[in-house]
């Protein structure tokens, strides 16, 4: 007899200056085609955002029990932060192109993060937007457009809580003895595979899902189908002595 599979629900999260809407078209057809259905929120307005995020999961936590979280970029950070502090809550971990470890110090999604706070706050979404799409893929400049928009007057103070908070340490997500994929865009110098790589090493019950920003333009699911993929293969595994505590 084969035995089915239980997923909990899986509750993502965007990243820097992206929308729910951006988490659904990456992650909703290979979740669905599991059979997990996947609550995306959109995202906490301007000061408010990693709080938000966080307080919402403690919320759908109560609700459902366990939760599969994760998220994309600073999204997946936040769902990383609440699973180190749930672990009982948390019943896996779906990490899209993390962009960090611990401090954000000088990394290319932090410094990206800032500039286009400054940009905004000081000429508005409008003009900042001008500027983001005039050296974007069309793809990116489309979803920078609407996301951006829908911000709104929060977007700057929204990048800024990004850019400065701290991921989980890699020592922490040591701890974390979840089932996790974790997803990379080999040529994505703002989320380095480098910084995915680690991750997947650190966490005891990992599995790395390698995809392209070429076949993310062409089909958002790319990324999802990798990132899922990687937690599949993550459920067969035992936890590693030498990662868990």
């Amino acid at each position: 007899m084969t035995s089915v599979i239980r997923h909990p629900p899986a509750v993502l999260l965007p990243g820097t200056g992206s929308d729910e809407v951006f988490v659904r078209s990456v992650f909703g057809g290979p979740l669905a085609a599991l059979g997990i259905p996947l609550t995306a929120p959109p995202p906490p307005p301007g000061a408010a955002l990693a709080d938000g995020f966080l307080a919402v999961l403690d919320r759908l936590a109560d609700r459902h029990g366990t939760l599969l979280v994760g998220g994309i970029s600073f999204g997946a950070h936040l769902a990383a932060e609440w699973a180190v502090a749930n672990p009982g809550r948390c019943g896996g971990l779906l990490a899209a192109l993390p962009a960090w470890s611990g401090e954000p110090g000088q990394a290319p999604a932090s410094l990206a993060a800032t500039l286009s706070a400054d940009l905004v706050a000081a000429s508005g979404v409008e003009a900042a937007l001008a500027q983001a799409e005039a050296g974007s893929p069309p793809w990116i400049a489309a979803e920078l457009g609407r996301a951006w928009r829908r911000h709104g007057d929060g977007l700057a103070d929204s990048l800024r809580v990004a850019a400065a908070r701290p991921s989980p340490t890699l020592a922490a997500l040591r701890g974390l003895a979840v089932p996790a994929g974790v997803g990379t865009c080999v040529d994505d110098p703002v989320h380095p595979t480098k910084v995915a790589r680690e991750w997947a090493a650190a966490l005891p019950r990992a599995a790395l899902g390698e995809t392209t920003l070429a076949a993310l333009g062409a089909d958002r699911e790319s990324l999802g189908r990798a990132t899922v993929l990687a937690y599949l293969r993550a459920l067969t595994e035992q936890p590693r002595p030498d990662r868990a505590h």
